[in-house]
Parts: structure tokens; sequence; C-alpha cells
């Protein structure tokens, strides 16, 4: 028994942008247009009383950004999509980057005015090391932008690969007519509102070109002209090329004024790619043995590549969110954690509409299912009916800020133990304990991430904490080939070792040069600055 009918119909793809390049904003009206949703709000800041669909927790709605990324699930055209919304501020981006391991291909944001930003070149990053193919959407053309052949020219320097125009805009800011859709030959005119549906908007065909003088004037016969530039100097399209991450198609729109946004929706359906094959590790005979999994497999396995704890304030749940891998999954099966080889009970398994969840009925390879547990599951832990495998490329990234926790109430121990570790494990935060005692510490990657534990502890665990500066600045993960070498090296350092949420051993640093110093001195002790979820398969660079 094959899925592969299923299989071919999912599209699962992240978008990635820098903050307020407008992705949030897009993200509903792709989900308003395929009919998921029907009103859109936008983000206005901090008093709108619409909220995005996707931007459910408390600090997001007072801050008018995306902190953790959320999962959203339409139909269109007969495709199940799947689409992931990931935080732009940097300082989540080992959520985005957890994010971009599970889907297939990444639709890329860019603020006209601002071309390609900080954020958006480490988030290309990480695509280009995956090969994912990426769409780009140039967003805001209604507002007072820069040149379209210049963005071109920048995603083609940034991204390291040629651009193809999918679609080509028509004037600019309070001129903006419209753009031309270079495959159909046609002009689909621009007229400002957010309730503007697709069948609203009027087209008209190149062959009216008198017609389309007469309205646009100059503007037309400029876009025509610089349309001519940019054709002859990009690249053809090819299909595979953009499958290999080698061709990025280029469209233009306006999100907020759901123009052009029609177009991007019809790209993900025939562009991006369904799922493809994983690759996976077995142990036979105690040997580590490479296996592809292929999407169409009858056996089911899913990876976790995020766990969110407490969505629903009123249960204390946490939910993991599993990317299907191959084979199906249906109500009531026998799941096992290859981790620990038990076996997982959820109490339910859903899909998700944002806020909205259902229960699941089906869901293939390209589909992500959240499972309500109360522990037991890690980041980058592999579920299967039985088979034992286990994915790889899920990587922790060793943090660069570290703050002291110092609990308010001491009576609020207990809880604040189990804040740290349901967040520890959901990876929302690094938390270290000393090996000789004394106060937790937080690792992160940026500041706001400490904001946020904060304010998750105080919220949800009803512990008030405060933090504090520690000397510390780095840290490394560490091994030894054997047990003697390590011990040593601890003995050495005893104020230096802690462990971290899945008990991996850290050397924590307060200087970059101290790894090289104790690395001098123990030239057979491993440091590693990725650890990766599963199994901590550590990475030997150091």
């Amino acid at each position: 028994m094959s899925y592969a009918s299923e299989t071919r119909r999912r599209r699962t793809f992240a978008i990635i942008s820098h903050p307020d390049a407008g992705k949030t904003t897009l993200t509903e009206k792709l989900l308003l247009f395929s009919g998921a949703i029907q009103i859109a709000g936008a983000v206005k800041g901090r008093k709108a009383s619409r909220h995005a669909t996707s931007d459910w927790m408390e600090i997001e709605k007072q801050r008018g950004i995306s902190v953790a990324s959320s999962v959203m699930q339409m139909v269109y055209r007969d495709c199940v999509i799947n689409l992931l919304d990931t935080p732009g501020h940097k300082d989540f981006s080992e959520d985005t980057y957890r994010v971009l391991t599970a889907v297939d291909s990444a639709l890329m944001v860019i603020d006209a005015a601002n071309g390609v930003e900080a954020q958006t070149r480490r988030l290309i990053e990480v695509c280009r090391q995956r090969d994912t193919p990426i769409i780009t959407f140039v967003n805001k053309m209604d507002r007072e932008v820069r040149d379209p052949l210049d963005i071109m020219d920048e995603v083609e320097r940034e991204l390291g690969m040629p651009c193809c125009p999918i679609t080509w805009p028509v004037g600019q800011g309070k001129s903006f007519g419209g753009i031309i859709n270079l495959r159909t030959k046609s002009m689909t005119v621009f007229q400002p509102g957010s309730e503007k549906r697709p069948q609203d908007f009027e087209t008209i065909p190149l062959s009216d070109a008198d017609n389309l003088r007469a309205r646009f004037g100059q503007a037309f016969d400029d876009a025509l002209e610089s349309m001519e530039l940019a054709v002859g100097a990009s690249a053809e399209w090819d299909h595979d090329a953009f499958l290999k991450g080698k061709l990025t198609p280029v469209f233009f729109g306006s999100g907020v004024n759901n123009f052009g946004v029609m177009e991007v929706l019809d790209a993900v359906v025939d562009m991006s790619p369904p799922p493809g094959p994983r690759v996976a590790y077995t142990e036979v005979n105690r040997n580590r043995e490479e296996k592809i999994i292929q999407p169409e497999d009858e056996s089911f396995s899913g990876v976790v590549f995020k766990v969110q704890a407490n969505m629903d304030a009123n249960h204390r749940d946490r939910i993991a969110f599993v990317r299907v891998a191959s084979g199906k999954y249906t109500p009531g099966m026998k799941l096992k954690v290859q981790r620990t080889g038990k076996e997982l009970r959820p109490t339910s398994v859903v899909t998700f509409m944002s806020q909205r969840r259902e229960a699941v009925e089906e869901a293939y390879a390209g589909d992500i299912i959240g499972f309500t547990t109360h522990g037991g599951v890690q980041l980058g832990d592999t579920i299967t009916d039985g088979a034992s495998l286990q994915f790889t490329g899920l990587p922790f990234f060793a943090p660069e800020m570290f703050m002291t926790v110092v609990l308010k109430n001491p009576l609020r121990t207990k809880q604040l133990q189990q804040g740290l570790a349901q967040l520890g494990e959901e990876g929302a935060i690094q938390v270290f304990k000393p090996d000789m005692g004394g106060n937790m510490l937080l690792g992160a990657v940026g500041q706001l991430q400490f904001e946020v534990v904060q304010h998750r502890l105080r919220t949800e665990y009803d512990c008030d904490v405060r933090l504090e500066g520690c000397q510390y600045t780095g840290a490394r993960w560490i091994s030894a080939n054997t047990p003697e070498e390590l011990r040593q090296f601890c003995d050495a350092y005893p104020q230096r070792m802690a462990h971290d949420a899945a008990n991996a051993l850290a050397y924590l640093c307060t200087s970059p040069y101290d790894v090289r110093l104790a690395q001098e001195r123990f030239p057979k002790i491993h440091f590693h600055p990725l650890r990766e979820h599963a199994g901590l398969a550590l990475d030997s660079s150091h």
C-alpha cells in the first residue's frame, strides 16, 4: 500500500523575513484566500482588538511581534497546504531554525523599501545549507519604495542565487498601478483596500497596450522597459534549479491590500515540491546504519521539531509539534518515542488552524500534527509506529548570553524547577544547572528571550524571578573518548561544569580564550558549539 497520491497533494512551507516586512499579514491573507478564515486581522500595533490569527501568546499581542512559530493548515486547489509562520525577531532565530528543518520550501518576504535585511540573511543561510527552495515576495509596493531592478539585484547578491521575475510592478507608492504577470502576459490593476478579493481586481491583457497606456501613461512604458531589462538580465525559469535551491522566482505585491497574494498562493501549489525522502539512522547489531525514508512508505514516522507548553492557559498541557515524514497517522495508533523506547499515549492529537485545533482524522507525510502530552517528549525526538529509526538535523546552538535566576519567593522553588524544565525542553531558553550547586543559569541567543521567559514564569508558573548578570559569556558541550579523560577535565574545572536540560555536560566560559586555554591543557577533550537535540550527537568543530 502506498500513500503517494496523498503525499503528492501536500505542500509544507515556512514564511521567513526580517521583522516588520509584513510576514504575519501575508500569512493571514493566504489563509483568507484559501477560504480558511473569513476575516483577516492585520498586525496594527498594540491596541487593535482583532489580533492576527497566528499570534496567540499574551506577550505577542502586547508587542505586535511573533514570538513562537505557529502552524496553519488549509486546503486550496485540492492541495493540503501546511504553512508555518516563524518569528522574525533575531532573538528567536533558534525556533525559526528548527522550523526550517520541518518544511520543504520557504517563502521569503522582503520589504520593498528596505530590501534584504540582517535577519533575512541568517535565515537564507539556513535554507542554503539545506538547499531549501525559496519563493520571493516583494511586499509593500503601495508605498514609496526602491526601484524593482535594484531590489532584484540585491536579492541576487545576498542570496547568492539568480532571480527570475514572475510578476513585475507598474509604478509604486501613490502611483502604483498594478502588476504585470509575465506568464499570462496580462496586467492586474491595483485598487487599495483590505477587503478586496482576487476576483475583484481587474485584469487586462498586455495586447491591449493602448488602453493600458491611456490609463497608466508613462508609468506603464517605464515598467515595460525595466521589465525587459530585468528579463534580459535574469535567468530563465528553470523548475529543477528552483527545486535544488539554485533559483528563486520573484513576485511583487501589497499584502495589506490583498494584492499579488493570489499569485503567490498559486506558486506554492504549482512550484513548491511535495514532501521528499528523509535520512534516518537505524541500529543494526549495534552499528549505526543510514536509511532513506520515503514519504509514501507504509510505516508511520515523524520528528518533533517544536514543543510548546501552555498553549491553553486552562490546561497545563504541552504540545509536541510533529512533522510527519512517512506513512499515515490514524487516531488510536500505537506510537513509540525512540529515544526512551516508551509508548506514547497522547491525550489528543490535533491539526492546527492557529488557535483553533481540530482532532486529526488522518495525516500523511508533510503534515504537521500536534500531540498533547504531559512530558516525556523532547525536541528532536523521533516517533514511529514501531520501527526503530532516528532522524537527525535539529541543532541547538551554544548560547551567547547568560543570566542567573534568582527566585523572589524561595517557597516557589518547586514551581521554578518545573517551569524551567518545561521551558528548557521547549527550547525557549537553555537551562544550565551548575554541578557545584547554586542558582540556575539561563543561556540565550538574544535578550528578548530572557524577557519572554521571565514573563512566562510569572504568568504560567506563578514564579516571580529576578534575572541577574553573571560572569559567563559562552558555553561548549564537551565529550571525551574515555570516561577517565572526561573525569580528569571535570576535576580540573569543577566550578565551570554544568548540565543542561537534556543532561548533556557543558563547560561554561568567561571569555573567548577560555576554550583555547582549556583545549591546550586537555588536547583530548572535544568542545562542541552545536549539539543535536536527538540523542546528543555532538558536532565536533571547535
